[in-house]
């Protein structure tokens, strides 16, 4: 069997290490200045560690090279499809064009399914769908571009895992529980279930991706009406201290710290998309998400701050139609948490380049050049320099000032 690129890179390094000592090969770090605070970024994924004696722990090398952007990442969510279809061209082009430089492409989607076809005989075949076509060309060609590459992975929130084991999610009469839009989410509470999906972000991670964002890393919304009514297990969170709530939160906490540990040997950030309004209050205690506690073990935190999913908050009436009133807003909640914090995470919050129609007359407007750069603004006023913008369709505004 022919050897690929990260083993022979491996077996190098071994060498090395073997003729000149476990001190032979030192880690490069990049330091990069986001919401006015050092942050330490691995600019390449090539160091071995040594540990006491003859024991040497490697770090995975994935043959790419992808700086962390000096100036911050600014980032564009793509959907499998996008990655592996025509439309990838233009939104490598937008990137290229623009102050723009970054992709955060669905690794695993809001279903459950992996967005590419693994060898026949991973575990995750029999999940897969074949929207990415040829990851590792999708990304050589990111390299060449030098757009930097963050897997996006669902985490709780999966219908097809929930279907194949419904004792690892939460069941309504014996049968697999789903909220009004049909979509069913498997238990927090389970280590297999975490487990599940860190092997797939690992496999992201072996792909050459430098960020492993989670997103749904939480409970179903409102759940704090069913827990008494579902039926599912909390694994190893029977009995102790704490109720319900607190049970939650130290799940769902627990799942990011473990998955941070388990992905440190690939040298890859870990982030996670969070509530906006989970920063507002002491703790969303429905869906277990504690704003503080989860950016304590993250390297960058994202929260989902599109003026269009908030009630009346701030003061404001009807937030969609004041993008840079909320963002200023939100963004002073968020400053003053993370101040807090001994080793605060990079901020990288999601805004909104989509229009809410939803919302009704007079409750929404059509957001264009203005409306995402209002945004932008309000966030670089208060010194965080990073963002993603949203756009389920990938259909992104023309003509944006992306650094203001």
């Amino acid at each position: 069997m022919e050897m690929g690129k990260p083993w022979t890179r491996m077996l190098m390094l071994l060498c090395v290490l073997t003729l000149f000592g476990p001190g032979a090969v030192a880690a490069e770090t990049e330091t990069s200045v986001a919401t006015g605070k050092e942050h330490q970024h691995k600019a390449l994924a090539k160091t071995t560690l040594a540990l006491p004696g003859d024991v040497v722990r490697f770090v995975y090398d994935s043959g790419y090279q992808f700086p962390y952007p000096e100036d911050g990442v600014r980032g564009i969510y793509v959907t499998g499809n996008s990655a592996g279809g025509e439309r990838f061209s233009s939104l490598l082009e937008l990137v290229n064009t623009t102050e723009l430089n970054a992709m955060v492409i669905d690794i695993k989607e809001d279903h459950g399914y992996l967005t590419y076809r693994p060898g026949e005989d991973s575990p995750f075949y029999p999940i897969s769908q074949n929207y990415i076509h040829d990851p590792e060309q999708l990304m050589r060609t990111l390299e060449e571009n030098e757009v930097y590459p963050i897997a996006r992975i669902v985490v709780f929130k999966d219908s097809v895992l929930a279907e194949q084991r419904p004792e690892l999610s939460f069941l309504d009469g014996g049968k697999v529980w789903k909220n009004g839009r049909g979509e069913a989410f498997v238990n927090p509470f389970l280590k297999e279930v975490w487990d599940y999906n860190i092997d797939i972000a690992e496999e992201a991670a072996k792909l050459g991706f430098q960020e492993i964002q989670f997103d749904y890393v939480r409970f179903p919304e409102g759940f704090e009406r069913r827990d008494e009514v579902l039926q599912y297990s909390v694994g190893e969170y029977e009995g102790g201290d704490g109720d319900h709530v607190q049970k939650r939160v130290a799940a769902v906490t627990d799942f990011v710290s473990y998955a941070k540990e388990r992905l440190e040997k690939y040298d890859v950030d870990v982030s996670v998309d969070i509530f906006g309004y989970a920063a507002t209050i002491k703790e969303a205690p429905g869906i277990g998400q504690n704003f503080s506690k989860i950016a304590n073990e993250v390297d960058v935190i994202s929260s989902m701050i599109y003026p269009s999913h908030w009630t009346p908050y701030f003061g404001i009436d009807k937030p969609d139609l004041f993008p840079y009133e909320l963002t200023r807003e939100y963004a002073k909640v968020e400053n003053g948490i993370l101040a807090q914090l001994d080793n605060p995470p990079v901020s990288r919050p999601w805004i909104q380049d989509f229009t809410a129609s939803w919302l009704g007359s007079g409750n929404y407007q059509r957001y264009g050049k203005e409306e995402v750069e209002a945004q932008i603004r309000a966030l670089h006023e208060q010194g965080i320099n990073e963002f993603l913008l949203w756009n389920a369709t990938n259909r992104y505004t023309a003509g944006v000032d992306y650094k203001q």
